[in-house]
């Protein structure tokens, strides 16, 4: 369990997966759907995620260069395995969705 952690740990890396599982996506799509990221820790959380092998980087030689990134088998079997995991995170939604914070008498 913990190697998967490693891999999928941290804010970021399991909602890649997710953008990652609808097919090859160009990285300002992915800024786009993740709100909130910053460049430079969305660009860490890929090279991370790609020297897992789990996340495939393509580079097309056109000008300008355009770069896909998508899910290897590695992340296609992974991405399976965290299933569960969002499907229950869905099924408790309103039980931890952040409550408002209540003043101090």
């Amino acid at each position: 369990m913990s190697i998967a952690i490693d891999v999928v740990g941290g804010k970021w890396k399991m909602h890649l997966m997710w953008v990652l599982a609808e097919g090859p996506v160009r990285f300002g799509q992915i800024r786009r759907k993740l709100d909130g990221v910053s460049e430079k820790v969305l660009a860490e959380n890929l090279r991370q995620l790609e020297a897992s092998g789990v996340v495939r980087r393509e580079l097309y030689a056109e000008v300008p260069p355009r770069v896909e990134y998508s899910l290897t088998p590695l992340g296609e079997s992974l991405n399976l395995a965290l299933a569960p995991l969002e499907a229950w995170g869905d099924e408790h939604r309103e039980t931890l969705a952040p409550r408002p914070k209540v003043a101090a008498c």
